[in-house]
């Protein structure tokens, strides 16, 4: 597996100052919807604000009944994934890149990981490209939201890699990171799925 974190991990206690390419991993008993037990690759992180994708919420739309003529292979489960929130309805698309690859449809962020022009993608015009997932809306903050989510502990920052970010069983990502974490981290990852029956 290749890290794609630049250090080892953040807690929520200790706000880092930007989170670009690691994992926002929810706390448990988040309260969000949206967010419960979600784990967001981040691919921004500046005063700005910050963008992510929610990397283990796959719909039950297989991506081959809207994009039959997509020419490269979509990674197992082949569906849509729901990315987050903001703009549900529009593309994004997360591949592999081939060794020395340097298509201009693809934007390099992280080791193999690249961002895919998802319009260049249905056309077929992308090239050295492995695999590919697609999802649909992603998560995003406005300036300063995120530092506040994180200074009141709403997520925890953890070391991400390329296999969890394309991750072929999504149903157990959250629960698989937390107990790779240790410690506190890892018992919460026997937290029930619904509370309100234990």
């Amino acid at each position: 597996m290749s890290d794609l974190g630049d250090t080892a991990d953040e807690r929520a206690d200790d706000v880092p100052s930007s989170t670009r390419f690691r994992f926002l991993v929810s706390v448990p008993d988040m309260g969000d919807a949206n967010f419960d037990q979600t784990v967001i690759f981040m691919i921004e992180h500046n005063d700005a604000g910050a963008l992510g994708i929610v990397v283990n919420r796959p719909s039950a739309t297989d991506v081959a009944e809207h994009l039959p003529d997509l020419t490269t292979s979509v990674i197992s489960p082949p569906v849509f994934f729901v990315g987050g929130p903001v703009a549900v309805g529009g593309l994004l698309a997360l591949g592999r890149r081939g060794i020395d690859s340097d298509d201009e449809h693809l934007t390099p962020l992280t080791g193999p990981l690249a961002l895919v022009d998802p319009e260049a993608l249905i056309e077929g015009a992308v090239g050295g490209l492995d695999s590919v997932r697609v999802f649909t809306g992603y998560a995003g903050w406005g300036s300063g939201q995120l530092e506040a989510e994180l200074a009141s502990g709403a997520w925890f920052v953890v070391e991400a890699t390329t296999d969890d970010v394309l991750c072929p069983e999504p149903g157990n990502l959250w629960r698989t990171i937390m107990r790779r974490q240790g410690g506190r981290l890892a018992s919460l990852s026997l937290y029930p799925d619904d509370p309100s029956v234990n």
